[in-house]
């Protein structure tokens, strides 16, 4: 409820709550008008991607609005990461329930605001309409890559080395404890998990700076072993991936404890929002020398082969093929 004890209208919750979101950008005219209107400088394209998140397929009802914003953010951002760009501007869709509290607006909009200020983007427009289903967020992002520069997913070539951005498996080992199937009783190794289930860590310092490095990416969302078989369909071989290769944070290796079943989860579980790409194996040398410049660490977990597109061998320490279950996340 407001100050004053009566209920914001549609139009009075974007003039509180969004319309100082899009303040930062001229483009966005103040969200007095129906859309918004902003030019590409000369030199540079537009990169556009939009991600929706629907509470109890993303997100936990009753999980924080700011880390709600944070996620919704960070997984759009990833996205333009993986291509190289830099972040612009976004749009927003909300569709809430009416009886949804204003207080959890105003943690949005300050969850929101947080990641613009940490990013560089700010909110050129969107919609907001009333739902009788669960809350359905969308964000459309715009970020700007130099001309015919994207990174593409289909430009992997047999012989390229597969590297991955980050740690793996931190998200989906989150998920396990807030689903309360994964005990784990060390406080810290708990709230790092989650932390990252919540508020992943989109590699926008590394990504624009892979082009001319980087022959084919993307981010890992649906889990490692999925997006890498992604990633090798739409370049036409297979590839095979060392998953005692993949980084794992400390909480994450502690959560695994050597057992099988934790690993395969982790390397297939998703939600990592980490930059997985191929490369020549002469880039490993600057490779090395970025993952040291932005303080990101960027590991070799296998290779492309010619073979089968989209087949991905997931070998274990010893070589041997490891056999599993699931390769990561479908809606369908």
């Amino acid at each position: 409820m407001t100050s004053r004890g009566h209920p914001l209208g549609e139009f009075g919750r974007i003039a509180r709550f969004f319309k100082p979101l899009a303040a930062g950008f001229p483009g966005a005219r103040g969200l007095r008008d129906d859309a918004a209107v902003f030019g590409v400088p000369e030199g540079r394209e537009l990169v556009v991607t939009t991600d929706a998140m629907v509470a109890g397929v993303h997100f936990f009802p009753d999980d924080a609005p700011a880390d709600i914003a944070a996620k919704l953010m960070r997984s759009n951002l990833s996205d333009l990461a993986a291509m190289g760009a830099e972040p612009l501007a976004y749009t927003l869709v909300t569709a809430l329930p009416r009886g949804l509290d204003e207080s959890w607006l105003e943690g949005f909009a300050t969850g929101l605001g947080e990641d613009q200020q940490l990013f560089g983007i700010a909110l050129a427009g969107g919609d907001s309409v009333s739902t009788t289903g669960p809350i359905t967020l969308s964000v459309t992002a715009f970020g700007l890559v130099p001309t015919g520069r994207a990174l593409p997913r289909w430009g992997g070539q047999p012989g390229d080395r597969v590297f991955v951005t980050g740690s793996i498996g931190d998200a989906a080992l989150g998920l396990e404890i807030a689903y309360g199937r994964l005990d784990i009783p060390d406080e810290e190794t708990r709230a790092h998990l989650l932390r990252r289930l919540r508020r992943p860590d989109p590699r926008m310092t590394v990504g624009p700076r892979l082009i001319g490095l980087a022959s084919g990416a993307m981010d890992v969302s649906d889990g490692l072993v999925a997006d890498l078989g992604h990633l090798c369909e739409e370049s036409d071989c297979a590839a095979v991936l060392r998953a005692g290769t993949v980084p794992l944070s400390d909480a994450a290796r502690g959560a695994v404890d050597g057992d099988p079943a934790r690993l395969a989860l982790a390397i297939t579980g998703g939600d990592d929002y980490e930059l997985l790409f191929s490369a020549a194996p002469s880039a490993r040398d600057r490779l090395a020398a970025l993952a040291a410049e932005c303080g990101v660490a960027i590991t070799e977990i296998g290779e492309l082969r010619p073979g089968t597109p989209g087949e991905v061998s997931v070998l274990d320490a010893s070589g041997a093929v490891l056999p599993l279950t699931r390769h990561g996340w479908d809606h369908f």
